[in-house]
């Protein structure tokens, strides 16, 4: 296990990054512990089943990744990673009515040139 104190952290954050790829590194904050950095790929934490995917469907939740980058890291074409968080009850597509009005008035206009 290795530490750096914040201070360290702000100055030379890829440090720690290659440290937390061989163990984990603790980060201090004054003289107490404040967070924990693990590597993902050399703890074969993603080679887990359904860790890749968990992790990107939460990062996608909480706004971390766009629908794209996300399904990429769950290793899902698109279509798949929506069918999955939609299961989930996640959004996949927030509007308000006007911007919906606007897309469906943009969508008859589309279809009446065609």
């Amino acid at each position: 296990m290795q530490t750096v104190n914040v201070s360290g952290l702000k100055n030379n954050p890829s440090e720690a990054l290659r440290n937390a790829r061989d163990d984990v590194v603790v980060v201090m904050n004054r003289d107490q512990p404040d967070a924990v950095m693990i590597g993902l790929q050399s703890g074969k934490l993603l080679g887990e089943p359904g860790a890749r995917i968990a992790l990107a469907t939460a990062l996608f939740r909480d706004g971390g990744l766009s629908l794209v980058r996300s399904a990429r890291m769950a290793q899902l074409p698109l279509a798949a990673f929506i069918a999955h968080v939609s299961r989930l009850g996640i959004t996949v597509v927030e509007m308000d009515a006007a911007e919906t009005q606007r897309d469906i008035e943009t969508l008859d206009q589309w279809l009446a040139l065609s």
